[in-house]
């Protein structure tokens, strides 16, 4: 078996996937793999953004709506994954539900290993609905890790 080349993660910015993030990025460390830190996200309509400017003001509305915590999510797993030992890494802030997300940014960077944290398994929401860490088990087409975090 070939070392893997190119590892996905998924982060929400939680400290939940930033474990799976440091986990990753020593895969990636060990493997000499590049590793794709990426984070989903859901567009904002344009009221949304008004209302979170006049509530807040337009230094601050840009902090919770639109890409940008999936921006300072990724931005910070970033940072993390550099003190686990990877070395090449890519970061891609991608709008839409997290398990099709990934999927795209797998697809994009013909990524070899996805790897997610567990968070969800265990809830009851998450076992009546599917969970994030479950739906992609279910639905990758290249190998899953799901990290223990919790």
């Amino acid at each position: 078996m070939t070392a893997y080349q190119t590892v996905v993660v998924g982060t929400d910015g939680s400290d939940s996937s930033l474990r799976a993030v440091e986990r990753a990025a020593a895969i990636a460390a060990d493997t000499g793999a590049t590793l794709v830190i990426t984070s989903a996200y859901q567009p904002r309509a344009g009221r949304d953004v008004e209302r979170a400017q006049d509530a807040l003001g337009a230094d601050v509305a840009y902090q919770v709506v639109g890409s940008a915590p999936a921006e300072e999510s990724v931005r910070a797993a970033a940072e993390r994954a550099r003190r686990a030992g990877a070395t090449t890494i890519d970061t891609v802030v991608i709008a839409g539900d997290p398990v099709p997300a990934l999927a795209k940014v797998v697809a994009d960077h013909n990524a070899d290993l996805l790897v997610v944290g567990n968070r969800g398994l265990n809830t009851l929401a998450g076992r009546i609905l599917g969970s994030v860490p479950a739906e992609t088990a279910r639905k990758s087409t290249v190998d899953v890790l799901i990290v223990h975090t919790t």
